[in-house]
């Protein structure tokens, strides 16, 4: 099956997490397929001063703002060189990685966002950031960024990742398709397992019966679509849980019990009110999944 390049989107900080984000995306996604862009909001200043900036008593700690600003813009380009090699290391090849750093203009997530516009094919964000208060700050902004970028798929890496198996969580919606079409375009097929997973919460039995008759059609059509994009289809497995009080706890739980590194899961399902719930899943499973990367497929 051929393929297109995809573009993809790395904000950082230049935190350990965002350099593991890094390590993740770079064994994730096939390096001849791939263009990447590593992206970075330069503050003048830390967060906290950012309302004091035309107060009167700013003047006299002008001289350590400038410090610190040519210190966070030296470890920031440093951070970049190193994020930048470990994508060159994947055998990627050099004019298909990109350095972007940029003043803040509105706002960091917002300027993530502007960014994100620009024709990429997914965007990838550590889950914590710097320091306890930068933790806070990028925390929130991780959660902005999950909330408004609709228009693209999001993934948020906690800890440091296992490689090598997704745990791609699927409904019974024609959307599951885009789920799985987004994993064959993504992932570097030859070196991954994967399962597709569902949750069935409903205990009636005819409505039970219907839905795992659905769901192995859904797994068929996948399976085939998988093996088709290169995957080997000894590693292709499917498993259906029923009667689970949480979709998202199930989902997590199965993650963790079977050492999976990542979870894909849709951000919408069958209808107005699924949409809104699956939204609800899809951040309970980010919430929970801390040590692991999570991708919400719009």
């Amino acid at each position: 099956m051929a393929k297109s390049k995809r573009k993809f989107l790395l904000a950082v900080d230049g935190s350990n997490q965002a350099f593991e984000a890094v390590r993740y995306a770079s064994r994730l996604f096939p390096p001849e397929r791939m263009e990447v862009v590593l992206f970075h909001v330069l503050t003048k200043f830390p967060e906290s001063f950012w309302d004091i900036e035309k107060a009167p008593e700013y003047g006299h700690e002008g001289a350590d703002i400038h410090i610190w600003e040519a210190q966070q813009n030296q470890e920031i380009r440093t951070f970049m060189e190193k994020a930048r090699q470990l994508f060159l290391d994947q055998n990627v090849p050099k004019n298909a990685v990109h350095i972007n750093i940029q003043e803040r203009k509105t706002g960091i997530a917002r300027d993530i966002l502007h960014e994100s516009q620009n024709n990429y094919d997914g965007v990838v964000v550590g889950r914590w950031g710097t320091s306890m208060l930068k933790d806070f700050l990028w925390g929130s902004i991780a959660s902005k960024l999950i909330g408004r970028l609709t228009h693209t798929p999001v993934c948020v890496v906690g800890g440091t990742p296992q490689i090598g198996k997704i745990l791609v969580a699927i409904d019974t919606s024609e959307r599951a398709r885009r789920v799985i079409d987004y994993v064959c375009a993504m992932v570097d097929s030859s070196h991954w397992e994967v399962t597709l997973f569902h949750v069935i919460r409903d205990i009636d039995r005819k409505k039970l019966h219907k839905t795992e008759k659905i769901m192995s059609s859904i797994f068929k059509e996948a399976f085939t679509h998988l093996e088709k994009a290169g995957f080997n289809h000894h590693k292709i497995n499917t498993k259906i849980v029923t009667k689970a009080p949480s979709r998202a706890s199930a989902i997590v739980v199965e993650a963790l019990n079977g050492g999976y590194g990542t979870i894909v899961v849709g951000r919408r399902g069958l209808s107005n009110v699924e949409e809104f719930y699956m939204g609800r899943v899809s951040n309970k499973i980010i919430q929970m999944a801390r040590e692991m990367a999570v991708w919400i497929v719009t």
